[in-house]
């Protein structure tokens, strides 16, 4: 109330036109926009140290004899310290006592002893049938904010932990996945980008065989993918703080391919655009040299995400519990059917006159996932969407935690805060809401694997 008695005006009413133009200052010019970007860099590189070493380099903590014996090697503790006081040339940790900590690396090589050595009734080491292609699973929705980045690097870091090696993708110009796991890239020559290009020149190379044999003029190979048909998609895999999580990074200049895509698309009708990044990571051996490869697609149905989408044999779809999450969710798989389903249209279409097999997409699985869920307030609506999706929506909801939320400030997965850092109930509570995701995830792809198991054996 003001001194008169009377409820003060909304802030919105009462401005003042001149005040208002005198506030908005001289135009911005575009020049403008490359000197925010400037500082915007110098303030990110900043804030990129925060949680990191003093050389801005990221590196993962140590786990402690407790943390081992509850979530990475099923063994108890007391059995865990028998064995190492047993076997002196193992890993002892750093520490005294019951108190000791050690790296992942030694993890992997204690997971490694007791596969060898232990009960043969546990699992050290994940289900993976030999002789089987890694299983790809992209994480997609055309609405940012969902919290696909942070569903796709935890399941990263949940297989690593246990015991899985993976493979990031991060197709999303903006980079978070890339600034999650530490990745440094310089330009778009680091990013997905020269595969998609690799391919095309490599058709375009077998496309022009065949017009120089019937006399036709030939498809001109520029600058760009003369180049790309010398880069290996293996040589754009750099290392994490994570040993057995690698990285194809992301940065802004990626974006350059959702408009170089479709020109090329136009130069070749008969280039399948969509088989790009599945053909470089065949042809590369990456598909046999990992388990798991994760794909980090940007928030819009374009190439990238068709490429991403093309390549999963699983794919999770991240959402609020919110009317216009669960609206926009449901636009996306009506893209998703007008898209793909265009796609076999078109391509069948020219493939029956030819005789040649049809094309038809397929995948293992595919899950709506919720995110960020508040059971205080989103129970009913969950529950709403979650009969509507039905068997397409995981069971379990991922809880928002103070601890998810403090992770995501310094740019860290949950697994890589220190418990120490919390009282261990907290820590408990905040890891199970990724926990039971990958439980799901997990059984989604050993199940895959199991069936492509015995389809491999009978044929």
């Amino acid at each position: 109330m003001t001194s008169t008695g009377k409820a003060p005006l909304p802030p919105y009413l009462g401005l003042d036109p001149k005040q208002a133009a005198g506030r908005i200052g001289d135009p911005i010019h575009t020049a403008r926009f490359a000197k925010a970007a400037s500082f915007a860099a110098r303030g990110r590189e900043e804030l990129a140290k925060n949680g990191h070493a003093p050389d801005g380099q990221k590196r993962l903590r140590k786990f402690s004899t407790w943390e081992i014996c509850r979530y990475l090697i099923p063994v108890a503790p007391a059995h865990f310290r028998r064995v190492l006081k047993a076997q002196p040339d193992l890993p002892q940790g750093t520490g005294e006592g019951n108190s000791k900590w050690f790296t992942l690396e030694e993890v992997m090589a204690l997971r490694e002893h007791f596969a060898l050595e232990g009960a043969a009734h546990r699992e050290y080491r994940p289900y993976r049938p030999k002789g089987l292609d890694a299983k790809v699973i992209a994480v997609a929705n055309f609405k940012g904010g969902v919290g696909k980045t942070s569903t796709c690097a935890h399941l990263a870091m949940s297989a690593a932990l246990d015991g899985y090696k993976v493979l990031v993708i991060d197709l999303d110009s903006q980079g978070s996945m890339t600034s999650i796991m530490g990745g440094q890239v310089a330009d778009e020559w680091q990013t997905a980008f020269p595969i998609l290009a690799r391919d095309y020149a490599r058709h375009v190379t077998s496309e022009n065989e065949v017009r120089a044999a019937q006399g036709e003029p030939l498809i001109a190979l520029d600058e760009t993918l003369t180049e790309a048909l010398e880069v290996s998609p293996r040589n754009l895999v750099q290392k994490t703080h994570w040993p057995n999580v690698d990285l194809i990074g992301a940065q802004l200049n990626l974006y350059w391919a959702e408009f170089q895509v479709p020109v090329w698309r136009m130069q070749s009708r008969g280039w399948p655009l969509w088989d790009a990044l599945t053909n470089g990571l065949d042809d590369a051996g990456l598909l046999q040299e990992y388990d798991i490869i994760l794909l980090d697609t940007p928030p819009a149905l374009g190439y990238l995400t068709i490429n991403a989408l093309s390549a999963a044999d699983i794919l999770l779809v991240p959402l609020g519990a919110s009317f216009l999450e669960f609206d926009s969710t449901g636009r996306f798989f009506d893209m998703l059917y007008s898209t793909f389903a265009s796609i076999e249209e078109g391509e069948n279409t020219q493939r029956r006159r030819a005789g040649l097999p049809e094309v038809r997409f397929e995948w293992d699985a595919v899950r709506t996932l919720i995110t960020r869920f508040d059971a205080a307030q989103q129970t009913d609506l969950a529950n709403v969407i979650q009969a509507y999706f039905g068997d397409l929506m995981t069971t379990f909801r991922q809880d928002m935690t103070a601890m998810v939320g403090q992770a995501g400030e310094q740019v860290n997965g949950i697994y890589e805060v220190d418990y120490r850092d919390f009282n261990r109930d907290t820590y408990v509570r905040g890891r199970e809401t990724f926990d039971r995701t990958w439980a799901e995830v997990k059984e989604l792809i050993i199940g895959a694997w199991w069936k492509d198991e015995q389809e491999k054996k009978h044929g």
